[in-house]
């Protein structure tokens, strides 16, 4: 079963900018993960869906963009689980810099 985080980040850049920069910043997630990722991305309106694929495991994720704020949903699987905070702790500190 997926444990799932979720986290609102706020901005100042409108939806249309946030949009335009997570579009263009998404791909490169995958370098951020050791040992490389595969990272799937779509819009759904106002809503990126992405999934990452790395070391065997599917992270699917969502976010969402609002006027203030984005609106995020991870969904980690199986023992990814158990790293819950650690992961949480990491996207509220690295997650801010698609946003800049």
């Amino acid at each position: 079963m997926a444990q799932p985080i979720t986290l609102d980040l706020p901005h100042s850049l409108g939806k249309a900018r946030v949009r335009e920069r997570l579009d263009s910043r998404i791909g490169r997630l995958g370098d951020r993960i050791p040992g490389g990722a595969r990272v799937e991305h779509r819009w759904d309106g106002d809503t990126l869906l992405f999934s990452v694929h790395a070391m065997g495991q599917e992270v699917k994720s969502s976010v969402t963009v609002f006027d203030t704020h984005v609106h995020a949903v991870i969904d980690l699987p199986g023992l990814l689980g158990l790293f819950a905070g650690p992961i949480r702790a990491a996207i509220q500190r690295e997650a801010p810099k698609l946003l800049t």
